[in-house]
């Protein structure tokens, strides 16, 4: 999960600067096939492929269609919201989590869990208002915030479904079929985006984040995240998200992006707190 938080910060990154160049659809699709075909070829070699994981088809068109509402509207959202203010937005996935994985799995939440989980709310809900008492009151939150917002709800209930789903497929042939099963659906989505982009006028950086996204966003963390929610409860699998604004402030660096304000590190500082809240054994 830690090197999850990571990837995942990458995207928000790069995601920025691809997303006013193409539509969310086109770019998840794309990517969604390349990770396909890279997910094919390693499971393929595992030998790990049985018929029996073709069981019950709908777990992988429930758990598909999830991910990607998630990666659709992430991208729908950095058009309009800053990497830093989207990746706040994705550490209120914990407190979902917590509340999917009770109704679903019964998993209970300890007291620390729960001051862990409003800490880093509160961490994040800093960030997202610009640490501004003003703006918080007003709820002035982005449109770009607000549907990415509903794309983190639905990865939110994807950790404990993934859980109550499994019948014991291994992660990475658990993950082959849900991703098989979302990139279908979402070129049935995206088709006319697909035909209505002009590929060869792309600049780089869109290809760029293809690559990255399919590979490192998509294959590498569908399997890191499903390894971790069939050992973790929710809650703690979602905890390493706590790292990803401070993931993100690293990238933006890199990409010569700038740096946040500095009363937006107050907000980031909480989620770390959050985090090593979260991970400390009861």
């Amino acid at each position: 999960m830690l090197s999850f938080s990571a990837l995942v910060a990458g995207s928000f990154a790069m995601g920025s600067l691809a997303a006013p160049h193409i539509a969310p659809t086109a770019l998840n699709a794309v990517r969604f096939v390349l990770a396909g075909l890279i997910l094919s070829g390693v499971a393929a070699a595992s030998g790990k492929v049985t018929r029996a994981s073709l069981e019950a088809p709908w777990r992988y068109l429930v758990l598909g269609g999830l991910m990607i509402a998630y990666f659709v509207l992430m991208f729908e959202g950095l058009k309009t919201a800053a990497p830093v203010s989207m990746s706040a937005v994705f550490t209120l996935t914990p407190l979902m989590a917590a509340g999917f994985g009770w109704l679903l799995m019964r998993q209970r939440m300890t007291g620390r869990m729960a001051l862990a989980l409003a800490v880093g709310a509160v961490g994040a809900l800093w960030v997202i208002f610009d640490g501004s008492l003003q703006a918080a009151l007003r709820f002035g939150v982005g449109r770009g915030e607000a549907v990415y917002f509903v794309g983190c709800a639905a990865h939110a209930v994807y950790a404990p479904l993934v859980r109550k789903l499994n019948r014991g497929e291994p992660a990475l042939v658990f993950t082959l079929w849900t991703n098989l099963a979302g990139t279908a659906m979402l070129l049935i989505w995206g088709w006319p985006a697909l035909m209505a982009t002009d590929w060869a006028a792309l600049p780089p950086i869109v290809w760029i984040t293809i690559a990255y996204t399919a590979i490192a966003a998509t294959a590498a963390t569908f399997v890191l995240l499903q390894f971790a929610a069939l050992r973790l409860p929710s809650a703690k699998v979602m905890a390493y998200t706590y790292l990803t604004p401070s993931w993100v402030i690293l990238w933006t660096l890199v990409l010569g992006q700038g740096v946040p304000p500095a009363v937006i590190l107050v907000g980031v500082a909480l989620t770390v707190v959050a985090l090593l809240l979260l991970l400390k054994n009861e």
